[in-house]
């Protein structure tokens, strides 16, 4: 773990750090605990990763291997996951969450709202796991991870996992768990596509699912959104050099273009208005911008931004499978679609796709002045809906069950 955590953060006041590792091994499966003590780490620099003083993880060693849709056959990969709660006797209380583009595996940190004691996603009630995607730079096989070939990072030439190749990748850690079945499936933005893709892929796993602010197939509109990033990161000099730092003065300017695709007009004026009149430079959208991008670079790699980019864009549920229509159709899952009516980068016509063709799907729509990051910050409107969705459909069962 701490070799992926260095990854994320930055060398220059990494390298010198106190750590203390203890590991404890199975074939399949590392548990690492690194112990941090906070002062370790300069104020200014604290890394979002880092918010408690213990961190613990564990990773997933695929040792067969895996073939990617591009072609590309892996000798074996590993994922970084985490789990919160306990699986019951019956196996009926999972919980899979799915994070979005530069999360990390530990929803109880960028969704308290929903995970955690006394939230929806209660660890007294549910065994929740999630996992963090490949091509991340939170512990799952990543650019910056050796390639077999020639024994040197990946770097550029690290072959991106699609969203269907993502969730093959967890299908083998799914059975490690002993999970047979998953109770509610769910995630937002890029994590709602892999969501989709295992509902899909697996009609009979999930009971519920709950996609938000996603897709059944990215648009050629977000596509030239994550085109016009991964030029800003082409345009940095460094971009070509063969080192973790490479392209990150890029992705801080990328990180700025995505920040207009995540946010709305309304959430700028909330926010970013300036209270006088006389100022004719020095505005506060600007300084946010910069800020943004100085945030991002302080826990990620250009390498990982880009490939998950390239990961984002080749998702089309209707690759191989007739039509996109047809592959929602084969869905089994009681669904719940959701949007954020102000959200430019997946706009609402896509979630009343997906309910208007997976069997039985409802949609609802959440007001918010966030835009498209209305699924991470409008957790209490989420969480009331899902609690009434499953409510419903259990009253709805109920009824059914007793007429029969």
């Amino acid at each position: 773990m701490s070799r992926h955590l260095k990854k994320c953060l930055r060398r220059s006041w990494w390298d010198n750090k106190s750590q203390e590792v203890r590991k404890t091994e199975s074939p399949q499966v590392r548990k690492l605990e690194v112990f941090f003590t906070l002062s370790d780490f300069p104020s200014s620099g604290l890394p979002d990763l880092i918010k408690k003083q213990t961190l613990l993880t564990k990773q997933f060693t695929y040792d067969k291997s895996f073939a990617l849709e591009s072609g590309v056959i892996l000798p074996q990969y590993h994922l970084a996951y985490t789990t919160h709660g306990k699986l019951n006797a019956d196996g009926d209380n999972v919980v899979w969450i799915f994070h979005a583009l530069t999360a990390n595996s530990d929803p109880a940190e960028w969704w308290a709202g929903l995970v955690g004691e006394s939230t929806v996603f209660d660890p007294a009630e549910y065994f929740i796991v999630c996992v963090n995607m490949p091509g991340s730079c939170y512990g799952s096989i990543s650019p910056l991870d050796i390639d077999p070939k020639n024994g040197e990072p990946y770097y550029h030439e690290f072959p991106f996992f699609t969203p269907r190749d993502m969730i093959r990748a967890y299908q083998p850690l799914r059975e490690f768990l002993g999970i047979q079945k998953i109770r509610i499936g769910i995630g937002g933005s890029m994590g709602g596509q892999q969501l989709l893709e295992w509902a899909i892929e697996e009609p009979e796993l999930f009971e519920y699912i709950f996609p938000i602010a996603t897709n059944a197939q990215h648009s050629s509109w977000a596509i030239a959104f994550n085109a016009s990033q991964r030029l800003c990161i082409e345009a940095d000099a460094s971009w070509q050099e063969k080192n973790p730092q490479a392209g990150i003065e890029g992705m801080k300017v990328a990180r700025s273009v995505a920040l207009l695709s995540y946010r709305h007009y309304d959430s700028y004026q909330l926010s970013q208005s300036e209270e006088s009149n006389e100022l004719i430079d020095g505005f506060k959208s600007e300084s946010y911008q910069r800020y943004q991008g100085e945030k991002l670079a302080k826990r990620f790699n250009a390498f990982s931004y880009y490939k998950l980019s390239q990961s984002m864009d080749s998702h089309n549920v209707g690759r191989g499978r007739g039509s996109v229509e047809k592959a929602l159709q084969s869905i089994k899952a009681r669904t719940l679609a959701i949007g954020i009516h102000t959200d430019i980068l997946f706009p609402i016509i896509e979630q009343q796709f997906l309910a208007m063709h997976i069997p039985f799907a409802l949609y609802k729509t959440i007001h918010s002045s966030y835009g498209h990051d209305g699924f991470l910050l409008e957790f209490e409107s989420i969480g009331n809906l899902i609690k009434e969705f499953i409510q419903k459909e259990k009253t709805v069962h109920n009824k059914f069950a007793a007429i029969n």
